[in-house]
């Protein structure tokens, strides 16, 4: 029996998840969790870094001080492209931004006036978001940030813990692609873009393939958590990354959906995807484990309803998750149509996808359980087109969706997914991430031998279930109605 723990970190919250490894099987259990509130200062988005931090080291003591276990490894995964800065002290020279703090707009097309947007993309192979690390430093750069001009290492959010954990100021590979500062093709960061927007590439680290053993936990940690000695491991440090390699699937006629506050949709390919069509469709080549690139798409998934959550809560309205999903599957189907994509950065959610309708010429949803299955079934519609994206690319048909991550305990909108696409979707681990950054460190400490086997022990330990489509004929008609609202 071996033990791992996993600090998983999404944008609503963050968990420390033992996992417990024997005779095949995983196991998890959570041992913390602790909110992830973004800090608003003046007009800035800020992440509240070092109460994160913290809550890592209350994880960390709980394990070792409370339960006394002993861990065969730690791993830390984030989301994706944001990152610190650190002076010639080690310490950092700001507090990280939120990717939806306001900054980057309208740097997309200050960096194209330099490098136009598809040669941007052939060295990077990254979808095109304004939220993308490029962008944020360029928009440093633009406003003259003393952070920036005394920067000595960039580090990427899990990279900034572990280096907090163990003392070594490295980047892993999966984390690293998100930034839209990784050339796929080159196997390096995309040093000759940073030259040319006048960018600093002093401050790049290197950069380490997932599972690598970065070291052990400092003393200064170790020995007052209980865990002097552990090792920490560079796992599938984006979460996505992490999640993809507990998708419980074999053979090649798959997808995936990571589902969450962002849906990120995509297939396990050899090697990126960087041409013509990819750029046109806006998909992203991401680094995976195993050296797998992940082509992807990445889709503002369930943070419409969060948002939508969060207002009515101030506005005296407190549902929960499943009370919103009972009340959406109960509305009347198709009243609107979203896209996702329109809806990046905070605000009123429920105002603005009111006026988003109105704009569009559509009915406004009248009550929360018309605007949570709008959200639903246009999130289902959305997967629909990047499918359709994906099959150009790969020409060929792909028989199954896998729905994995917290969002894969939605029936409902599983339902109308397999219903949108007219594929079989099959759903879990809704814990994919931790189960993916656990059995990452597995390979990094040479228990299991790749992703197959990786895949065969979640399928050996997670309860899954199956969707088969239903109502084709409605959903084809939604599907035209949302193409010919989108435009895209």
């Amino acid at each position: 029996m071996t033990r791992y723990l996993a600090f998983d970190l999404g944008a609503e919250s963050g968990r420390a998840i033992l996992g417990t490894f024997e005779s095949g099987r995983l196991a998890l259990e959570e041992l913390h969790r602790f909110p992830n509130t973004p800090v608003r200062v003046f007009s800035s988005l800020y992440w509240d870094t070092l109460r994160l931090w913290h809550e890592i080291q209350q994880g960390l003591t709980i394990a070792g001080r409370e339960r006394r276990l002993k861990l065969d490894g730690i791993g830390v995964d984030t989301w994706g492209v944001d990152f610190g800065l650190l002076g010639p002290d080690g310490g950092l020279m700001e507090n990280p931004r939120h990717y939806r703090d306001s900054r980057t707009n309208g740097m997309m097309e200050k960096v194209f006036a330099t490098v136009p947007r598809d040669e941007v993309f052939d060295q990077t192979g990254i979808q095109i978001m304004q939220i993308n690390t490029l962008f944020q430093l360029y928009a440093m750069r633009e406003a003259g940030a003393p952070a920036l001009d005394g920067a000595c290492k960039l580090l990427m959010a899990p990279d900034l813990f572990n280096y907090w954990l163990t003392g070594v100021a490295k980047s892993e590979l999966t984390i690293a692609s998100t930034s839209q500062c990784y050339n796929p093709r080159r196997g390096r960061w995309a040093t000759e873009l940073f030259d040319r927007l006048g960018l600093p590439k002093t401050i790049l680290p290197e950069i380490v393939a997932a599972a690598t053993r970065l070291g052990t936990l400092l003393p200064s940690i170790g020995e007052g958590a209980g865990l002097d000695g552990t090792p920490v491991y560079a796992t599938g440090c984006h979460d996505t990354a992490s999640a993809v390699a507990a998708v419980p699937a074999s053979g090649d006629n798959w997808c995936y959906i990571s589902s969450g506050t962002w849906s990120l949709m995509g297939v396990e390919l050899d090697a990126p995807v960087i041409d013509r069509r990819s750029l046109a469709l806006n998909m992203t080549n991401e680094m995976g484990a195993g050296g797998k690139t992940r082509l992807l798409k990445n889709i503002p998934g369930l943070w419409l309803l969060q948002e939508c959550r969060r207002a009515w809560a101030l506005a005296g309205r407190k549902y929960s998750y499943g009370q919103l999903t009972a009340m959406a599957g109960e509305a009347p189907a198709f009243s609107a149509v979203l896209d996702p994509d329109a809806f990046l950065e905070p605000d009123d959610m429920p105002a603005r996808i009111c006026s988003y309708c109105r704009t569009t010429g559509q009915e406004q949803p009248k009550s929360a359980a018309a605007m949570a299955r709008a959200i639903f079934e246009s999130l289902a519609l959305r997967y629909r087109e990047v499918l359709e994206s994906l099959e150009i690319l790969l020409g060929r048909k792909l028989e199954i969706i896998h729905i994995v991550g917290g969002g894969s305990r939605n029936g409902l909108l599983n339902q109308f997914v397999a219903d949108a696409s007219a594929r079989t979707v099959i759903a879990g681990p809704a814990e994919a991430t931790a189960m993916g950054n656990v059995l990452i460190q597995t390979m990094g400490a040479g228990e299991i031998q790749g992703l197959a086997q990786a895949r065969e022990i979640v399928r050996n330990s997670a309860a899954l279930e199956t969707f088969t489509p239903q109502q084709n004929a409605a959903w084809d008609r939604a599907y035209e109605r949302f193409r010919n609202i989108v435009q895209r």
